[in-house]
């Protein structure tokens, strides 16, 4: 067991430094750079610019070095705790990241667990009452929640609520409390707003969720082992709780696991909808703006919160399935 978890904990640090060396050499795919690109915003402006103030910006930031030397300082730093300085915010990435991160996290994870609520109870309903209405009712709904688009759902929920409730349901605070400092007043409004960007983000993962809860769970009540614990007697539910649905959550245990960039990422296109300050913004901005640190590092946390998912999941799996844990898979 103890050898499983640690090559799957190595095989995730290595996938973690090949998804830094990708992300890097992206981020400088589009040509010119950040100076290139704050130069071009000066110019619209009317403000006129010389070679060599772009020639010094570019020494200042080390620009102007090879792509493999820029990567280099960039990690080396990371692997410090410094991630670098944000070109377009001029301050330090961290604390760009800190004033959104934790935002991020608890948008993310109330939708997390808003998925796994109610993906899993209803999927396993959908699977023992099968061809019920209420089966009907589930593959309806997921099968729409699966078709909507969750930026879809937010601007359908945005203008319900301006035409219904005369509210703005944007943003994770009210406008008195935007700018407030920290207090229990402006916790309870941050509570209050939680649910709906938790709704959008967890409706197309729910969706998803309930068809392969159902889908794996049919096909595991029909197994031998099934028919033969009815046949001794044991009732509908225990034979049906005890092991089926719990095999039936492996494939459940595999996909929660790619959920969690959610948590840095916090659906882009939603967030910018919704207007809610996590890290959605700050990453489409920084990629705009050619912010070659701030995006590495967004881009960076995004695969170690993929990695550090999928190795999750393996532990999931691994309790769940003592094949695993034994070397028989």
């Amino acid at each position: 067991m103890w050898a499983y978890i640690l090559r799957r904990a190595a095989l995730g640090i290595l996938t973690l430094f090949v998804i830094s060396i990708i992300s890097f050499a992206i981020i400088q795919l589009p040509p010119g750079d950040f100076v290139s690109t704050a130069l071009a915003e000066l110019a619209e402006s009317g403000t006129e610019t010389a070679d060599e103030f772009a020639a010094q910006l570019r020494a200042e930031y080390g620009l102007d070095r090879h792509i493999v030397v820029q990567y280099g300082i960039w990690m080396g730093r990371v692997l410090q705790g410094d991630l670098g300085t944000s070109f377009f915010h001029q301050k330090p990435v961290v604390e760009v990241i800190g004033d959104r991160l934790p935002l991020s996290m608890l948008v993310s994870i109330s939708a997390l667990v808003f998925t796994l609520l109610i993906a899993i109870p209803i999927g396993i309903y959908s699977a023992v009452r099968q061809y019920s209405v209420g089966d009907h009712v589930a593959t309806f709904l997921g099968f729409l929640g699966l078709a909507t688009p969750n930026f879809l759902l937010a601007l359908v929920m945005l203008y319900a609520g301006f035409l219904w409730l005369d509210v703005s349901l944007a943003g994770l605070f009210s406008v008195e409390y935007a700018t407030a400092p920290w207090s229990l007043a402006k916790l309870g409004d941050m509570l209050v707003h939680l649910p709906i960007p938790a709704i959008v983000l967890g409706t197309a993962g729910a969706a998803q969720l309930i068809r392969i809860t159902r889908a794996n769970l049919l096909d595991e009540k029909r197994q031998p082992y099934v028919t033969t614990a009815r046949a001794k007697g044991l009732s509908n539910r225990r034979a049906i709780g005890k092991y089926p649905v719990r095999v039936a959550m492996n494939p459940v245990a595999s996909s929660v696991g790619l959920l969690f960039p959610n948590i840095v990422s916090g659906a882009v296109i939603v967030s910018v909808v919704l207007s809610l300050p996590t890290m959605g913004p700050v990453l489409l901005s920084s990629l705009l703006s050619q912010d070659m640190y701030l995006a590495g590092a967004i881009i960076l946390l995004l695969g170690a919160f993929t990695v550090l998912g999928v190795f999750l999941s393996d532990l999931a799996l691994m309790w769940l399935d003592p094949r695993i844990r034994h070397g028989n898979l």
